[in-house]
């Protein structure tokens, strides 16, 4: 039998951690779930304070990650550890900004990835009790957070199905506490931080079934590797045939894919070589799968990298590709490592990519909490170049990307909108002011579409009596439904003459309905009643000074004063009567179109 370690001896067996963890839990998400409501209407929402936000990522990052590394030696250990890494997120974010955007960009992924990575760390050294790492634990330790993450998730939401069916049978005999209590948010926080808590405790108490739980899933995985390592092969021995052309002709998502199978070889090959020489895999398939993962990482690598700075040179810098060259790099990292452990190590690789893992491990928490603050200004070094392509004419004003500038940029492209709405180029200046007063991207989104449509409609518009510009401002309302519409193969008839302040629209569509035999017509010869789509007629549009509006069906100008005097008295009188008046009507050939108006 094994005899037990100082350490295994006084951590076995400890019930008090699922209840102490399943209160602080409790308590950490109704704190949380306080800080987060601002009152008010959910939508359109409202963004919490920049110190809310803040602290509520202190809070629930603290609880977390005491919540994985608590145990009964050493607990003073992950107390500070908890506030420590709590404190560094809370002022990161905080540095970094307020609003619900702060947990949905890539500085917060890169905090949340340092913070996973240090975890199983610091669990390593607190066993240890000194600053060592040996790789299997670490590795051990790793793969176990990523299983009891999975498994606190599920019991959590086992427990809010229980809880809503016995707020259903309750409510069959007449006991509605439980329903009104789930109908709060503070009794939804307490319930998910207590079952959080509470099975994060139990499955630590039970640690021997953990670790076999995680054995489990990395043998499922690894069983992955081969199928995955011989469609990477196949992928990375077809490009010489098919060119890499066909990669940038095929998508737009190049780099996220090829970044995407690099992450999977990583996840994969580790899978299949373990914590150490007695838990890797001895099936050969799994071993030559695991080899072939190793070998397309620095391949792929080196592709998304060519992918990453093709977009760079068409379309210049954003954020999102500055994160990209990160990742990119980071991955040839790995690529490089795992390669020099093949060729060191040959079948015997695994003992030489082992601690280039840990190392890189290190590498990675540090980069990626140096990323999650704005040290490294992304969105500054984007505006800097987007506008200098602008301003440099290397990209036109109506494709410029207006929307990411005052909205993807940050406070430095909120700047850069302002200086450009100086600039002394009058197309520039213009858009700029206009883009000012959008409050979100979608409606400079749909300026942009509506500028497209307007000058596409040119080529199949037909002005009559005569072919005569249109002004734009008419020429955006005709790309409405109810008029022209937006579908580039569809013509379209406009009664206009310059100067007029009227004008008359019918799509060709229309006019193709009316004109077209039914089969009842064809049948039998006889008059048919059409019912036409709703919209297809005659547009009336008319112009107040440079704007043009269109008129609803049947409008008219408001009474007058005494007309409306009229009308009522005529009404009390009871004079009501029916006259034959003069109508004006659209006539395509002598046929009327539509219903007569005014």
């Amino acid at each position: 039998m094994t005899e037990l370690t100082e350490f295994e001896r006084d951590t076995r067996g400890w019930p008090l951690r699922p209840v102490l963890l399943a209160v602080l839990g409790a308590l950490a998400a109704l704190a949380v779930q306080q800080l987060l409501d601002v009152g008010g209407p959910r939508f359109p929402a409202i963004d919490p304070a920049a110190w809310r936000i803040a602290l509520t990522t202190a809070i629930g990052t603290g609880a977390v990650t005491f919540g994985f590394a608590l145990e009964r030696r050493r607990w003073w250990w992950a107390a500070l550890f908890g506030v420590g890494v709590g404190a560094l997120a809370g002022l990161i974010v905080y540095w970094n900004g307020g609003g619900w955007g702060a947990w949905r960009d890539w500085h917060s992924a890169s905090l949340f990835l340092s913070i996973a990575i240090a975890v199983p760390l610091f669990q390593t050294a607190r066993d240890q009790g000194a600053w060592r790492f040996p790789y299997a634990d670490v590795h051990g330790e790793a793969w176990t957070n990523v299983v009891l993450w999975g498994a606190c998730w599920l019991f959590t939401g086992v427990a809010f199905a229980l809880a809503w069916l016995l707020s259903a049978l309750f409510d069959l005999i007449g006991l509605h506490f439980l329903r009104d209590l789930l109908r709060h948010d503070w009794f939804n926080a307490l319930l998910f931080g207590a079952s959080f808590g509470g099975a994060l405790g139990l499955l630590r108490e039970r640690d021997g079934v953990l670790r076999l739980l995680q054995r489990v899933v990395t043998a499922v995985l690894a069983v992955l590797a081969p199928v995955l390592g011989a469609g990477l092969l196949i992928f990375l021995l077809a490009l010489p045939f098919t060119g890499l052309d066909a990669l940038w002709d095929a998508t737009k998502s190049t780099t996220p894919i090829l970044l995407s199978c690099v992450i999977g070889a990583l996840i994969l090959a580790n899978a299949v070589i373990g914590n150490g020489a007695d838990d890797e895999a001895t099936n050969p398939v799994l071993c030559f799968g695991a080899m072939a993962l190793a070998l397309s990482v620095l391949p792929l690598a080196v592709i998304a990298a060519i992918a990453t700075g093709l977009r760079i040179g068409q379309y210049g810098l954003t954020p999102d590709r500055l994160w990209a060259v990160v990742f990119v790099g980071l991955a040839s990292v790995y690529g490089v490592a795992y390669l020099v452990a093949l060729l060191r190590g040959r079948l015997g690789w695994s003992a030489f990519v082992r601690p280039s893992n840990l190392r890189l491990a290190f590498i990675v928490s540090v980069v990626g909490l140096l990323l999650a603050t704005p040290i490294a200004s992304f969105n500054t070094l984007s505006t800097a170049d987007q506008v200098a392509r602008l301003e440099g004419g290397r990209v036109s004003v109506a494709k410029f990307d207006w929307a990411a500038l005052a909205f993807d940029f940050g406070d430095s492209g909120k700047a850069a909108l302002r200086r450009l709405a100086r600039s002394k180029t009058p197309a520039i200046a213009a858009r700029a002011k206009d883009v000012a007063t959008k409050t979100n991207r979608w409606e400079v989104a749909e300026h942009d579409r509506t500028q497209t449509d307007a000058d596409l409609l040119v080529k199949r518009l037909r002005v009559v009596p005569a072919a005569v510009p249109v002004p734009l401002a008419l020429r955006q309302l005709l790309t409405d439904w109810q008029a022209c519409r937006s579908d580039r193969e569809n013509g379209c008839i406009l009664l206009y003459t310059p100067g007029a302040s009227e004008a008359v629209s019918i799509s060709q569509s229309c006019i193709e309905d009316l004109v077209r035999e039914t089969k009842s017509e064809r049948t039998f010869a006889v008059p048919v009643v059409r019912t036409l789509n709703s919209g297809c007629g005659a547009s009336r549009y008319r112009r107040t000074g440079d704007e043009w509006a269109r008129l609803d069906d049947n409008a008219r100008a408001p009474l007058t004063p005494p007309e409306r005097a009229a009308l009522k008295t005529g009404a009390a009188a009871g004079k009501v009567e029916i006259r034959a008046v003069p109508a004006r009507r659209v006539f395509v050939g002598g046929v009327p179109v539509g219903d007569p108006f005014e």
